[in-house]
């Protein structure tokens, strides 16, 4: 599920958001790809997992909630979750952060 503020709104980086809203930077060790992830039970799996981007002067978030690991040999696919009630109430969470972090 995506989103996208003005950056120009903002008073602070994709990375304090992020940070602030409890995020870990994150560089998968296989394709070397960044993204930001949260783990709500501690555990590895569950995981929000968040690919950032900046475009046409907007920082683009995209969310969605990795289940589990893949579940067999070769496969670099796991089980995620696109959308639904777990993945708005976070996008919901975030955009709060967001909120405070306005320029007034």
């Amino acid at each position: 599920m995506n989103f996208a503020i003005d950056k120009n709104r903002l008073n602070s980086s994709g990375l304090e958001i992020m940070h602030r809203a409890g995020y870990a930077f994150f560089r998968d060790p296989k394709s070397g790809e960044e993204s930001f992830v949260r783990r709500p039970y501690g555990d590895f799996y569950p995981r929000f997992h968040l690919y950032l981007s900046e475009k046409n002067g907007h920082l683009v978030f995209n969310l969605h909630l990795d289940q589990k690991k893949a579940s067999y040999a070769g496969s670099h696919k796991h089980n995620a979750d696109y959308d639904g009630e777990v993945v708005q109430t976070e996008i919901n969470r975030l955009k709060q952060v967001i909120l405070g972090l306005i320029k007034s």
